[in-house]
């Protein structure tokens, strides 16, 4: 306690009621403090209501605290405002502990000791309106000693404020505003509580205490509290070498064994899950051939064993362990492991025994015991184990279960999963089929299956849903439309967005089919339709245009059917039109609804369909920068609360080098990965025990300009690092460590402590604790951080020709030729055809796509049949290269169904001349006149 606490003590009889003044509080905001220790399990608190259905009450319950609050409930609009906050557990092991309620509107604040839950309260309301009175420690009423479901509180507490008011401090005082139920005289101090709890705690712990020597029953009774599975409870051996009788816990079950000499032991089991960390009563009772076990004081359904067997108290009992000795008089043996736990209220022979008396007096031993406390500790709560792993725990270390999550690891931390199915094809994964992917890796979305359809340069992602087969709408109008909700197949909206989010490119098909119903209302009404995506907005366009311009495909192609109008369905004809095509804006997707509202009237009808969405290439694992000069890039503080997952690529000729770095002001908690030496990479950190490091050597160097993949992880159980396919260099950590990584300086990438030992290479696909870095975002050429990894293609011996672009490898560069008329490593091989005079070559564009992804989104979408490429273009590219030494001549002719067209023609009279000739053409008429005398002259 301090110094100026001000405590009361309860023995769940007695209570303190604050009285409102004017009989009401109505609060928007609340602070509220109290202090608590107890040996109870249960117990209430704080308890008060209100006539509308506000409601605060603070309980402890099988050792945790609950928090229930209500801002008002209402039967009539079938508003339930009641909010339970949970909290803290085994708070009944005699601790003091510290609890602080904050509210503010609707936001709450829950605080045991460390542990911080936050909410938001139910319902609408923002005050706390309560009546009358708010009772402290219990509720004593006439008729009522306590409330129906919870016990008043049996304990000690200290320092009770209520916004601001000191409750206790009003109780000592007499004040007018306070209230004693039956006018019973309260303690204002925390007495000792003669017979104290213990802990077995150590490998050598037990406890030797006297008995009654030769009776002919036996009555053994106590409590205990324990994680472990199996544990020595109490061992005995009976007078004139009767044999002996030992009580264990085994897999959770309390086993009750008889030896006897010369006969087989008897053994049998009773209780169930005894090892969950609350206290529990055993009681037993025997004489000859009876034996009675009661656990919890169930009297109802006791274990009896009938079996002959003689019983004759001996003159010591033994709890928790056997000590270790040469006396064989009496001797304590049993091949169960020592109890690890707490134990209390030890009756033998139906004699509560006074420990401290019987240790003062010498009547007993004991070792490596705590004695007047029970320290048990509680490692699952709140659960380390993340991703919904389930947490078992024992005295003194824990373990998590990670089957059916989706995660590994000690703590399931690590996806099981590829994060795309670009990251399965680039893992070698080169056949189509449903995968199972994880956009954020180790972040708070679950895994989900796609189907990924692989090529040789790009894998796409499909994401079917319940609107793909059509959705037909009557009755709807502009003020009451008709919303269809599109609902992803095996995943969550915010999973659908994260893998639009990380996509290089993203489409989705819309169409809209209509009688007598407007879409758009173009050219420039209120929309009917409309289409809603990422962030829930509302979008304007359709599939086939651009976005954001209120339009339909066929207004960008010019096909609408009635000029006038923007879209064929806003021509409002009695007769079935569409207006279909892609959405292809990935900032814009995934469409999430789609509203329709015109067809109210007689006789209008549509019909809508999305599909798939598909998408293909991942932004994070090519997000690439190289850096050229001794500098450092930052990005916000990491914060990654007690685990920490860390992965990148890089690639290096420097042997000694630090990757990034985060700490705090003094150093004093920081994470950091650094290359050595040419073979070493180390994970340095300092999180709560001193400045520790795991080292991994690599068999060959890691600094030879050759990409390497870097992972490592950082939590409670253990710190360890990995590169390539190299085994885990691992460093554990002992049961009862504490990681804090509470950084406040930003994350520093490059360098360390800004410029030392700076990073010269490149680096991509950084990711900290699943969440990718956007490193592109911090290209600054002036500082030397360039885009991409560029060294090779900057200063390539032979430079890609005739325009081809000069493609980055690991160690080299390619060229691509394939918008070139040139071939060959370096595109400069002319791949040119010679024509006669007189000769020709045809080429018929083709209507419907023929490569092997249009025919697969074919295949996915029908309605991919309603679209073409080379059919009904908006622009086009060409380019090619010519030699000739004739003139007038036709270079190159396209014809359309309708009077457009594209025509090169060479009429210059002269020499023979050579010349690249690029277009880019839209409908805008063109005529473009090249004098190629005059540009060979000056070539």
């Amino acid at each position: 306690m301090f110094p100026h606490s001000y405590v009361l003590q309860y023995n769940g009889d007695d209570s303190v009621v604050y009285m409102y003044p004017g009989k009401r509080s109505r609060t928007l905001h609340d602070h509220i403090a109290i202090n608590f220790k107890t040996l109870e399990q249960d117990g209430l608190l704080l308890h008060s209501e209100g006539i509308q259905g506000d409601l605060f009450t603070l309980e402890l319950k099988r050792g945790r605290l609950y928090l229930h609050i209500s801002l008002g409930s209402s039967v009539v609009h079938k508003v339930n405002g009641r909010t339970t906050l949970t909290a803290g557990s085994l708070l009944d092991n005699l601790h003091w502990h510290y609890v602080t309620i904050k509210r503010y509107g609707r936001q709450v604040n829950f605080t045991v000791d460390s542990q911080t839950v936050t909410a938001i309260c139910n319902g609408e309301f923002t005050h706390l309106d309560l009546d009358t009175q708010l009772y402290v420690g219990g509720v004593i009423e006439q008729n009522l000693p306590h409330l129906p479901t919870t016990p008043n509180f049996r304990g000690c507490l200290e320092n009770v404020f209520i916004n601001g008011i000191n409750i206790i401090d009003k109780a000592k005082r007499e004040d007018s505003e306070i209230r004693i139920p039956r006018k019973k005289k309260m303690h204002f101090a925390c007495r000792d509580i003669l017979l104290k709890p213990m802990t077995f705690a150590g490998p050598n712990n037990y406890l030797q205490v006297p008995g009654f020597f030769r009776r002919p029953r036996m009555f053994v009774k106590f409590k205990f509290r324990s994680w472990d599975y199996t544990g020595l409870l109490m061992f005995t051996r009976f007078a004139d070498d009767l044999g002996a009788l030992e009580l264990g816990l085994s897999e959770g079950q309390i086993n009750v064994t008889i030896f006897q000499p010369g006969k087989k032991k008897l053994q049998f089991a009773a209780g169930y899950r005894l090892n969950d960390g609350y206290w529990h009563t055993v009681d037993l009772a025997a004489r000859d051939n009876l034996l009675t076990l009661t656990i919890d004081e169930e009297e109802g359904s006791p274990l009896k064993i009938t079996n002959p067997f003689t019983i004759r108290t001996g003159d010591r009992y033994f709890f928790g362990g056997c000590p270790k000795t040469n006396n064989t008089i009496r001797k304590c043996e049993t091949k169960l492991n020592r109890f690890h736990g707490c134990m209390q209220h030890i009756f033998i022979d139906n004699e509560q025994l006074d420990i401290d008396i019987i240790l003062q007096r010498q009547w007993g031993r004991y070792a490596e015991l705590l004695l007047g406390t029970c320290g048990i500790t509680d490692r699952c709560t709140p659960n380390p184990c993340e991703h919904e792993g389930r947490c078992i725990q024992s005295w003194d270390d824990f373990i998590c279960l990670c089957e059916n999550t989706g995660y590994k690891g000690e703590v399931c931390h690590m996806s099981v999963y590829k994060e795309s199915c670009e990251a399965y094809r680039l893992s070698g994964k080169y056949w189509s089929g449903n995968y199972t992917i994880d956009p954020d890796l180790s972040g708070p979305l679950k895994p989900f299956e796609v189907y990924c359809k692989m090529k040789s340069y790009k894998a796409w992602t499909v994401i079917m849903h319940d609107r793909v087969d059509g959705t037909k709408v009557t009755g709807s109008s502009i003020d009451q439309p008709y919303i269809g909700n599109v609902n992803y197949w095996n995943a969550s909206w915010d999973e659908v967005t994260a893998l639009a989010n990380t996509s290089m490119y993203c489409e989705q098909w819309i169409d809209y089919s209509c009688y007598k119903s407007r879409l758009l209302n173009t050219p420039n009404g209120r929309p009917f339709g409309y289409w809603i995506g990422r962030n829930n907005e509302s979008h304007y366009y359709w599939g086939g245009t651009f976005r954001e311009v209120q339009k339909c495909g066929c207004a960008i192609n010019q096909t609408c059917t009635d000029p006038k109008f923007q879209c064929n369905c806003d021509a409002d004809y009695r007769q079935w039109y569409s207006d279909k095509g892609y959405l292809d804006f990935r900032d814009h997707l995934p469409v999430r609804k789609v509203v329709v509202g015109d067809t109210n009237r007689t006789g209008s009808e549509a019909h809508f369909t999305v599909g798939p969405l598909r998408c293909h290439g991942d932004r994070n694992i090519w997000n690439t920068i190289s850096f050229t000069k001794p500098t450092y890039i930052t990005f916000p503080t990491f914060k990654p609360g007690t685990t920490a997952d860390i992965s990148f690529h890089f690639k290096t000729y420097r042997g000694n080098c630090v990757f990034l770095e985060n700490s705090d002001d003094q150093l004093r908690n920081f994470i950091r990965i650094e290359l050595n030496t040419t073979h070493n990479l180390a994970f340095v950190f300092m999180v709560g025990d001193g400045i520790l490091n795991v080292t991994l050597h690599s068999p060959v160097p890691l600094n030879d300009n050759e990409w390497h993949f870097v992972q490592a992880e950082l939590n409670v159980k253990l710190a360890r690092i990995k590169v390539d396919y190299q085994p885990w260099a691992v460093k554990r950590f002992p049961g009862q460590t504490f990681v804090t990584m509470k950084f406040t300086h930003p994350l520093l990438v490059g360098s360390a402590n800004r410029t030392l030992r700076p990073f010269l290479g490149c680096l991509r696909g950084l990711r900290m604790n699943g969440v990718p870095l956007d490193l592109e975002g911090k290209v600054n050429e002036e500082q030397g951080i360039r885009r991409n990894c560029t060294g090779q293609c900057l200063n390539a011996t032979i430079p890609c020709r005739n325009s081809g672009q000069c493609i980055e490898g690991y160690a080299s560069y390619t060229c691509d030729c394939n918008n070139t008329a040139f071939d060959g490593f370096y595109c400069h091989k002319d791949i040119g055809a010679y024509f006669e005079i007189g000769s020709w070559l045809r080429y018929n564009i083709r209507k419907k796509p023929v490569t092997d992804e249009a025919a697969w989104a074919n295949w996915i979408d029908p309605h991919y049949d309603n679209f073409s490429l080379g059919y009904n273009d908006t622009a086009d590219d060409i380019e090619f290269s010519f030699s000739t030494v004739h003139t007038p001549a036709v270079l190159l002719y396209i014809s359309s169904f309708v009077q457009d067209y594209i025509a090169v023609i060479l009429k210059t009279d002269g020499r023979r001349s050579s010349e690249t000739i690029s277009l880019s053409l839209t409908k805008t008429s063109l005529k473009l006149s090249i004098d190629v005398m005059q540009q060979y002259n000056s070539i």
